[in-house]
């Protein structure tokens, strides 16, 4: 059974027949014509906001950071490993690398020890004379080889400690002079 108001309810007998809905709207009317609204100063804002771009291009970087932080990950993310505050990992260079250098007398290798400090000296042989120079001081002794039965001609092999630099000076001397070390 519908809901009727107590009005229309066949109890009490009604003088005004209802009417059908929507007709109890009022009738409609124009709108007058008017001119349009202008609003001052809209071109002098647009001008100032271009004049003063950098303060606009701050304040929305300083809008975005504080939206960002309150954003970020929470002390509570980071007890759970939260992959955002997980420290990033910084690749350092390698300041020393090994070098393995095959020094031209292999009795003189006999006699260094791993720790040792030695120089090492690129003797060059030309038409003149022979020149020498060093390649790489203090360089540290970290490991002897064994020596091989035929090591004595073609002289032994050492492992030295250097910086990077001094090690591509190694390999490069290696290839065109004999090596030899001197204790430090």
């Amino acid at each position: 059974m519908a809901f009727m108001p107590s009005s229309l309810s066949s109890s009490s007998p009604s003088p005004v027949s209802p009417r059908p809905l929507g007709t109890d709207a009022p009738a409609t009317c124009e709108v007058p014509h008017f001119a349009p609204v202008r609003v001052r100063g809209g071109r002098c804002q647009l001008r100032r906001l271009l004049r003063h771009r950098r303060r606009a291009v701050a304040a929305g970087l300083a809008v975005t950071a504080a939206a960002l932080v309150a954003a970020g990950p929470r002390e509570s993310d980071r007890a759970r490993g939260h992959p955002v505050a997980e420290p990033v990992r910084q690749h350092r260079t390698v300041e020393r690398v090994s070098a393995p250098v095959r020094i031209a007398d292999g009795e003189t290798v006999r006699l260094l020890r791993p720790g040792d400090r030695v120089d090492v000296i690129a003797a060059e042989e030309t038409a003149t004379g022979g020149d020498a120079r060093v390649v790489a001081r203090g360089a540290r002794v970290t490991k002897v080889p064994e020596p091989v039965d035929s090591a004595g001609e073609s002289g032994a092999l050492v492992v030295l400690s250097v910086p990077r630099s001094t090690a591509a000076g190694l390999a490069g001397a290696s290839a065109t002079a004999r090596l030899a070390v001197t204790l430090c």
